[in-house]
């Protein structure tokens, strides 16, 4: 079940207009194929200018869709809903990876990691134990 579009907020967080609302039902209730601009302002009765000033404020609060598209000879738009974005929860496999490898790093595991900085006696720069790692690492991706 879908809420009413009225009762959605842009991401901007603004309340969408009644017209904006009723533009929207009518692009849902199109489907997959969408709805030109021209058949959508001619069935909400408003003028080619606000029609295209309507599919704009909709296209940039991220409801739908604009694909150029030539129709009987005209340039024109086809409107269709956007499709929600959902963000993929990075796999344990992944996570797992990059934390192992921050684990090698041996400055994690040196008795004299509160003492080492740069222009130190302990100075990442010059650490030879480091310069190992860093070696070994550039020599694995290599392969």
């Amino acid at each position: 079940m879908s809420l009413p579009f009225n009762t959605l907020r842009s991401s901007g967080g603004s309340r969408l207009s009644e017209l904006e609302a009723r533009a929207l039902e009518i692009i849902r209730d199109r489907g997959e194929q969408g709805i030109y601009q021209h058949e959508l302002w001619k069935l909400l009765g408003i003028d080619s200018r606000e029609g295209s000033r309507l599919a704009l404020r909709l296209l940039k609060k991220g409801f739908i869709v604009r694909e150029p598209v030539v129709h009987n000879g005209h340039r024109t738009y086809r409107l269709m809903l956007a499709k929600p974005v959902q963000r993929r929860a990075p796999a344990a496999a992944e996570l797992s990876i990059s934390l192992n490898m921050a684990l090698d790093i041996p400055c994690f595991t040196c008795p004299h990691l509160e003492r080492c900085h740069e222009g130190g006696y302990f100075s990442p720069s010059v650490c030879p134990v480091l310069s190992k790692w860093l070696n070994e690492l550039r020599r694995r991706s290599k392969i």
